[in-house]
């Protein structure tokens, strides 16, 4: 029997998403719970699973394409074993729609099953085997994947290997040989994580007037302990970075200044405080830039932290973040440095009241006590804080405070509760 597979309600409002990925072909026969496409929403990269077992029939939409919520994504023929009861839930989308989870909370299964649709793709398919953001670099530079020779393990196509096609002049029209076009140009559609983005910036500083403050912060103390203790967690894959060190820091400084952990109303007749540090982390992701967030951080250890900011980390990066690690922010770290830069002027993640730039860490002169000079580890900081609340002096003896913590880790370690 043929049915319409509809496309379901993913929750958060979504009405419509982009078709990134086709991960079948028509004529394919798929199994139930089979990943059949990855579609981009406003918030995050989302995998559509198959109800059904049967054959895939005819794909109603090309990537790139928008697709609407509770209209047919695709059509297929079920297997004769499924009951007529399963293809009337299938045929009343608007009332029993499957539920389709926006984000692998586990990056290992999120490896695991990316690895199970290459494989299946390789053999049932004959595609390329290359990742979703792969995929995007190569349909934004015009290429069929399919020509690029891939130099990974069973052919698999890096990001590299797609420059490389380009670069050589393989990108060129069907028919046409060795040519290559000069000047062009291409309109692309600005969707997904990139909008949202590009709005809340847009409002960011056409709203707030933002002031930006920068310090330097000394860390070779604080460097030396995480070197002494990322190996020992490391046996219990606990990965021990600064950002841990930041955040608390961070935490024991607000209790001193709460005023930067609040938000104004947009008439600026209000102020609310936030009793929890809910504080977070800018990721560059393959989807775009993503801001979860670690709630609580105020009753948190250490360790505790690592393993949040870890399994984030990790799941910003596969641009599948649960809806509810993006809400709830009250004050944002962004770790530019971790590209390259000393100092920026971050944009405050609206409705929060400040932001902070974290620089890269080099190893510069400076003179000790004694007038002598000798190497240290130094990371410039930018702040930038919404001037309608914070003025520059709070937010100057805030950063002391925070920086005093980082410089002498023992002093943060006594004001821990």
């Amino acid at each position: 029997m043929s049915i319409d597979f509809i496309l379901p309600d993913i929750g958060e409002g979504i009405v419509e998403c982009e078709l990134v990925e086709w991960l079948v072909k028509e004529g394919e026969t798929i199994v139930e719970d089979q990943p059949i496409a990855d579609v981009m929403t406003d918030k995050a990269l989302v995998q559509i699973p198959a109800m059904y077992s049967g054959v895939v029939q005819k794909l109603y939409y090309k990537q790139g394409e928008i697709a609407k919520v509770h209209s047919p994504l695709f059509s297929m023929t079920t297997d004769e074993e499924s009951s007529s009861d399963d293809i009337e839930v299938t045929a009343e989308p608007e009332a029993k729609a499957p539920a389709v989870e926006a984000a692998v909370v586990s990056p290992v299964a999120s490896t695991i099953n990316d690895a199970k649709v290459d494989n299946t793709n390789k053999t049932a398919t004959g595609k390329a085997l290359a990742s979703p953001a792969v995929r995007r670099v190569a349909r934004e530079l015009d290429i069929n994947i399919h020509q690029v020779a891939g130099s990974g393990k069973k052919g698999r196509v890096y990001k590299d290997d797609v420059l490389a096609h380009s670069q050589n002049g393989q990108c060129v029209a069907p028919g046409v040989v060795g040519s290559t076009v000069i000047g062009n140009t291409r309109v692309e559609p600005i969707r997904g994580i990139k909008k949202i983005m590009a709005t809340a910036m847009q409002n960011s500083v056409s709203t707030i007037p933002h002031f930006t403050y920068c310090e330097e912060i000394d860390l070779t103390e604080l460097i030396a302990l995480r070197t002494e203790l990322k190996e020992v967690y490391a046996k219990q894959d606990i990965k021990l970075t600064m950002m841990p060190f930041f955040m608390k820091a961070m935490s024991l400084a607000i209790k001193e200044y709460p005023l930067v952990n609040t938000k104004v109303n947009d008439d600026c007749t209000e102020l609310t405080y936030f009793d929890d540090h809910n504080i977070g982390m800018a990721v560059d992701s393959k989807v775009g830039l993503l801001v979860p967030n670690i709630k609580q951080v105020q009753a948190k250890s250490i360790l505790e932290l690592a393993n949040d900011i870890m399994r984030l980390t990790n799941d910003a990066r596969s641009g599948r973040v649960a809806s509810e690690d993006l809400k709830g922010g009250t004050i944002t770290i962004s770790n530019i440095g971790a590209i390259g830069g000393t100092v920026a002027t971050p944009i405050i993640n609206k409705p929060e009241v400040a932001i902070v730039a974290l620089g890269k860490l080099q190893k510069l002169p400076r003179f000790n006590e004694q007038g002598e000079v000798e190497a240290r580890s130094i990371m410039q900081v930018s702040w930038s804080g919404d001037h309608r609340v914070i003025d520059g002096g709070t937010i100057a003896r805030f950063c002391n405070l925070w920086k005093s913590f980082l410089e002498k880790p023992s002093h943060m370690l006594v004001h821990m509760s």
